[in-house]
Protein backbone atom coordinates (compact mmCIF):
# COMPACT_ATOMS: atom_id res chain seq x y z
CA UNK A 1 0.00 0.00 0.00
CA UNK A 2 2.97 2.46 0.20
CA UNK A 3 4.30 1.97 -2.70
CA UNK A 4 1.23 1.99 -4.42
CA UNK A 5 1.10 6.28 -3.54
CA UNK A 6 4.74 7.01 -4.53
CA UNK A 7 3.85 4.79 -8.24
CA UNK A 8 0.71 6.56 -8.78
CA UNK A 9 2.35 10.21 -7.85
CA UNK A 10 5.52 8.99 -10.69
CA UNK A 11 2.35 8.08 -12.86
CA UNK A 12 0.83 11.13 -12.95
CA UNK A 13 3.39 13.40 -13.45
CA UNK A 14 4.74 11.21 -16.51
CA UNK A 15 1.20 10.93 -17.78
CA UNK A 16 1.17 14.81 -17.78
CA UNK A 17 5.19 15.24 -19.33
CA UNK A 18 3.02 12.55 -22.31
CA UNK A 19 0.87 15.26 -23.01
CA UNK A 20 2.82 18.01 -22.80
CA UNK A 21 2.85 18.38 -26.63
CA UNK A 22 -1.09 19.18 -26.20
CA UNK A 23 -0.74 21.50 -22.97
CA UNK A 24 1.26 24.08 -22.50
CA UNK A 25 1.72 24.11 -19.02
CA UNK A 26 3.04 27.77 -18.72
CA UNK A 27 -0.35 29.34 -19.04
CA UNK A 28 -1.73 26.40 -17.01
CA UNK A 29 -2.75 26.62 -13.29
CA UNK A 30 -1.26 23.50 -12.88
CA UNK A 31 2.15 23.22 -13.02
CA UNK A 32 3.85 20.21 -11.57
CA UNK A 33 7.72 18.94 -10.85
CA UNK A 34 10.06 16.75 -9.51
CA UNK A 35 12.98 17.33 -6.85
CA UNK A 36 15.19 16.13 -4.99
CA UNK A 37 16.59 16.90 -1.56
CA UNK A 38 19.35 15.73 1.27
CA UNK A 39 18.18 15.55 4.58
CA UNK A 40 19.79 15.83 7.96
CA UNK A 41 17.29 14.49 10.87
CA UNK A 42 18.11 14.87 14.54
CA UNK A 43 15.82 11.95 16.28
CA UNK A 44 14.15 11.84 19.96
CA UNK A 45 15.13 8.17 20.72
CA UNK A 46 13.94 6.27 23.62
CA UNK A 47 12.84 3.25 23.95
CA UNK A 48 14.49 -0.09 23.82
CA UNK A 49 16.12 1.88 21.13
CA UNK A 50 18.07 4.33 23.84
CA UNK A 51 21.05 3.88 22.91
CA UNK A 52 21.09 4.40 18.91
CA UNK A 53 22.41 7.38 16.87
CA UNK A 54 20.29 10.38 16.83
CA UNK A 55 21.44 11.87 14.02
CA UNK A 56 20.66 10.50 10.70
CA UNK A 57 21.36 11.38 6.63
CA UNK A 58 18.58 10.93 4.55
CA UNK A 59 17.66 11.14 1.00
CA UNK A 60 14.49 12.47 -0.25
CA UNK A 61 12.55 12.75 -3.76
CA UNK A 62 9.35 14.16 -4.05
CA UNK A 63 6.76 15.05 -7.07
CA UNK A 64 4.22 18.04 -6.61
CA UNK A 65 2.03 20.53 -8.48
CA UNK A 66 1.01 24.38 -7.87
CA UNK A 67 -2.37 23.58 -7.24
CA UNK A 68 -3.17 27.33 -7.27
CA UNK A 69 -1.24 30.91 -7.17
CA UNK A 70 0.49 30.24 -3.92
CA UNK A 71 0.06 27.03 -3.08
CA UNK A 72 1.92 23.45 -4.03
CA UNK A 73 0.85 19.81 -3.02
CA UNK A 74 3.83 17.11 -2.58
CA UNK A 75 4.01 13.70 -1.55
CA UNK A 76 7.70 12.71 -0.61
CA UNK A 77 9.95 9.63 0.03
CA UNK A 78 12.54 9.85 2.44
CA UNK A 79 14.82 7.47 3.16
CA UNK A 80 17.97 7.32 6.12
CA UNK A 81 21.16 5.62 5.66
CA UNK A 82 21.49 2.95 8.36
CA UNK A 83 23.63 3.82 11.65
CA UNK A 84 25.67 1.49 14.06
CA UNK A 85 26.19 2.23 17.29
CA UNK A 86 26.69 1.02 20.98
CA UNK A 87 24.64 1.21 24.49
CA UNK A 88 26.51 1.36 27.71
CA UNK A 89 26.75 -2.29 28.00
CA UNK A 90 28.77 -2.64 24.76
CA UNK A 91 25.72 -3.78 23.27
CA UNK A 92 25.57 -2.96 19.36
CA UNK A 93 22.16 -1.30 17.93
CA UNK A 94 21.94 -0.98 13.58
CA UNK A 95 18.80 2.00 12.88
CA UNK A 96 17.42 3.42 9.79
CA UNK A 97 14.07 4.72 9.00
CA UNK A 98 12.30 5.46 5.81
CA UNK A 99 9.10 7.60 5.52
CA UNK A 100 6.68 8.48 2.85
CA UNK A 101 3.89 10.95 2.95
CA UNK A 102 1.76 14.43 1.96
CA UNK A 103 2.79 17.87 2.64
CA UNK A 104 0.80 21.02 1.40
CA UNK A 105 3.00 24.26 1.12
CA UNK A 106 1.83 27.76 1.22
CA UNK A 107 4.09 30.46 -0.72
CA UNK A 108 4.68 34.03 -0.35
CA UNK A 109 6.85 35.83 -2.71
CA UNK A 110 9.28 38.82 -1.56
CA UNK A 111 9.54 41.11 -3.87
CA UNK A 112 9.85 40.23 -7.43
CA UNK A 113 13.52 38.28 -6.88
CA UNK A 114 12.82 35.48 -7.49
CA UNK A 115 12.45 34.23 -3.68
CA UNK A 116 9.49 32.68 -1.95
CA UNK A 117 9.23 32.30 1.75
CA UNK A 118 7.98 28.89 2.37
CA UNK A 119 5.51 26.92 5.35
CA UNK A 120 3.96 23.30 5.09
CA UNK A 121 2.41 20.38 6.98
CA UNK A 122 1.15 17.35 6.18
CA UNK A 123 1.27 13.93 7.56
CA UNK A 124 3.74 10.81 6.46
CA UNK A 125 4.04 7.45 7.40
CA UNK A 126 7.16 6.55 9.64
CA UNK A 127 8.62 3.21 9.66
CA UNK A 128 11.60 2.68 11.90
CA UNK A 129 13.92 -0.57 12.11
CA UNK A 130 15.88 -1.24 15.10
CA UNK A 131 18.52 -4.01 14.78
CA UNK A 132 20.38 -5.68 18.37
CA UNK A 133 21.75 -8.26 20.01
CA UNK A 134 17.84 -9.33 22.04
CA UNK A 135 16.68 -9.50 18.51
CA UNK A 136 14.70 -6.57 15.96
CA UNK A 137 12.08 -4.35 15.96
CA UNK A 138 9.94 -2.99 13.29
CA UNK A 139 8.00 -0.56 13.83
CA UNK A 140 5.15 1.77 12.02
CA UNK A 141 3.40 5.06 12.58
CA UNK A 142 1.37 7.95 10.82
CA UNK A 143 3.18 10.92 12.03
CA UNK A 144 2.49 14.72 11.47
CA UNK A 145 5.19 17.11 10.31
CA UNK A 146 5.14 21.43 10.05
CA UNK A 147 8.01 23.26 8.48
CA UNK A 148 9.20 26.59 7.51
CA UNK A 149 12.33 27.83 5.27
CA UNK A 150 12.70 29.33 2.09
CA UNK A 151 13.01 28.31 -2.06
CA UNK A 152 14.85 30.76 -5.22
CA UNK A 153 13.94 30.45 -8.77
CA UNK A 154 17.22 29.93 -10.89
CA UNK A 155 15.29 29.88 -14.17
CA UNK A 156 11.32 29.05 -14.91
CA UNK A 157 11.90 25.35 -14.51
CA UNK A 158 14.61 24.94 -12.11
CA UNK A 159 14.46 26.02 -8.12
CA UNK A 160 16.51 25.34 -5.27
CA UNK A 161 14.50 24.98 -1.51
CA UNK A 162 15.57 25.38 2.05
CA UNK A 163 13.03 24.03 4.53
CA UNK A 164 13.25 23.52 8.47
CA UNK A 165 10.77 20.95 9.68
CA UNK A 166 9.54 18.75 13.21
CA UNK A 167 7.86 15.76 12.84
CA UNK A 168 6.06 14.21 15.56
CA UNK A 169 5.18 10.65 15.50
CA UNK A 170 4.78 9.63 18.88
CA UNK A 171 6.11 6.01 19.20
CA UNK A 172 7.86 4.32 21.60
CA UNK A 173 10.86 3.95 19.84
CA UNK A 174 11.22 7.44 18.24
CA UNK A 175 9.20 10.51 19.77
CA UNK A 176 9.88 13.25 17.09
CA UNK A 177 12.52 14.61 14.49
CA UNK A 178 13.83 17.64 13.73
CA UNK A 179 15.50 17.88 10.03
CA UNK A 180 16.42 20.42 7.63
CA UNK A 181 16.65 19.89 4.10
CA UNK A 182 17.75 21.58 0.98
CA UNK A 183 17.33 20.37 -2.55
CA UNK A 184 16.54 20.98 -6.34
CA UNK A 185 13.32 21.12 -8.10
CA UNK A 186 12.12 21.15 -11.57
CA UNK A 187 9.14 22.23 -13.23
CA UNK A 188 7.38 21.27 -16.30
Amino acid sequence: MKKIYLYAAMASVIATQAQANDWNMHDSWVHPYIGADYVYSHADIGGDAKGAKKDYNSWAVNVGAEIAKYMDIEAFFQQAFERKSHTVTGAKIKSEFYAMGMDLYGKMPVGCSGFDLLASVGLADYNVKYKHEIGSEDKQRVGYRGGIGFSYDFTENISMRVMGRYSYIGMSGLDNLMEVTAGLRYTF
